[in-house]
């Protein structure tokens, strides 16, 4: 179940001795068990043939995200590159409460208001098991062009999976981005936050995990978490109580559905190509 090298790494880091492993959820992506020591129990994920440095950057991200919100994030108790593999503190889950969308809504709105000076961040990082660059930018729609869309669209067409005519529509749609998003504040973000990636703890206390983080314009965030639906009237009420969402999101909401789209075409194939032309044909 898990790996001997996993086993004896994790044994050695957190100088332990494991007493049982129980198999659970690792996401659509990893491998996952509950680590079971005489001190505490532990979250571990991993994955055979994980990307170099993939857990140690998602390290950093849920570090960085901890120390910006008051949303409960797994704390780190390890991180390793070779073998592959990340320990998480033990989440216990409990039942979800009315209070429970309210304090997300909430704690993701005072986690947007953390700003930065230009999009990006100072390391890049994957999201899923995609590279995700992200080398600052003072214009958002240089980095959404330039970082996000045009970046899938080349491991696209490195997987044989991009058309020509799709390509040509992409690269129209990145020269239309400074006519078609605005000159925005960088909000730092979670950066994969559909409800997948969102768990509810005892006393119904929100918490969010699996993050792919950089400073960006938040509303990509929003439009992520109506990408697969989940999030309550109530959650998106309180998050505009705390940090109120411009007009013209409704009209850029596909458009910054278009990143999630792409990365789920490279990773999932199937009909999600499709989904990427329909919303490319609407904004060129």
């Amino acid at each position: 179940m898990l790996p001997d090298s996993i086993r004896a790494s994790v044994e050695s880091q957190l100088n332990t001795t494991i007493k049982s492993v129980q198999r659970c959820s690792g996401g659509d992506i990893n491998q996952a068990v509950r680590l079971q020591t005489a001190g505490a129990d532990y979250f571990v994920k991993w994955h055979t043939k994980s990307p170099p440095g993939m857990f140690p950057l998602e390290a950093k991200g849920l570090r960085l995200l901890a120390d910006s919100t008051d949303l409960k994030i797994p704390a780190v108790i390890a991180a390793s590159d070779d073998p592959a593999y990340l320990v998480l503190e033990w989440l216990e889950e409990g039942r979800k409460l009315p209070s429970t969308d309210v304090a997300l809504g909430e704690g993701l709105a005072s986690l947007h208001l953390n700003h930065a000076a230009k999009h990006g961040l100072d390391h890049d990082n994957y999201i899923a098991l995609l590279y995700q660059p992200n080398t600052q930018t003072e214009s958002w729609a240089e980095f959404y062009g330039e970082r996000r869309i045009r970046v899938q669209m080349n491991i696209a067409r490195q997987n044989s999976s991009l058309s020509s005519g799709l390509e040509k529509n992409l690269e129209t749609l990145i020269e239309r981005l400074p006519d078609l998003v605005p000159d925005v504040e960088a909000s730092l973000m979670h950066g994969d936050l559909w409800r997948g990636n969102v768990m509810v703890l005892e006393g119904g206390h929100p918490a969010i995990i699996d993050p792919a983080v950089y400073y960006g314009h938040r509303e990509v965030e929003l439009a992520m978490t109506e990408v697969f639906g989940g999030f309550s009237r109530e959650f998106y009420d309180a998050y505009s109580g705390v940090y109120p969402v411009d007009k013209g999101y409704n009209q850029r909401r596909s458009l910054y559905q278009l990143y999630p789209m792409m990365t789920h075409m490279n990773l999932f194939g199937g009909g999600y190509t499709s989904r990427v032309q329909s919303i490319v044909r609407q904004y060129i």
